[in-house]
């Protein structure tokens, strides 16, 4: 007698077409406020350096690259601004540094 096999994962056995019987794929878009509020976090610590750096070399170079990417999942004219202010911050600490 043969035996039926089932899906090896525990789901519905499938011929490999989605017939609209699968579950929707999660949403990966990220909250805008927790967004909205680690960016302005991020800006306020930049904000507080007053003759140093508030971070090594290494999160400084982590927040130039990651900052401006973060602030796209907001409005664009919210992203626009925060990055305007970012990128002020960040040139006012580069020249602590070179001082």
């Amino acid at each position: 007698m043969a035996e039926e096999t089932g899906d090896l994962f525990g789901g519905p056995a499938q011929m490999g077409l989605d017939l609209g019987d699968s579950a929707p794929a999660p949403s990966y878009e990220p909250d805008r406020d927790e967004v909205r509020r680690e960016l302005q976090e991020v800006l306020a610590e930049a904000r507080s350096a007053k003759d140093q750096c508030p971070w090594d070399e290494q999160t400084l170079k982590y927040h130039k690259v990651v900052f401006p990417q973060m602030a796209n999942w907001l409005p664009e004219n919210e992203r626009d601004q925060l990055r305007f202010e970012f990128a002020q911050e960040v040139e006012r600490i580069e020249l602590l540094l070179a001082a």
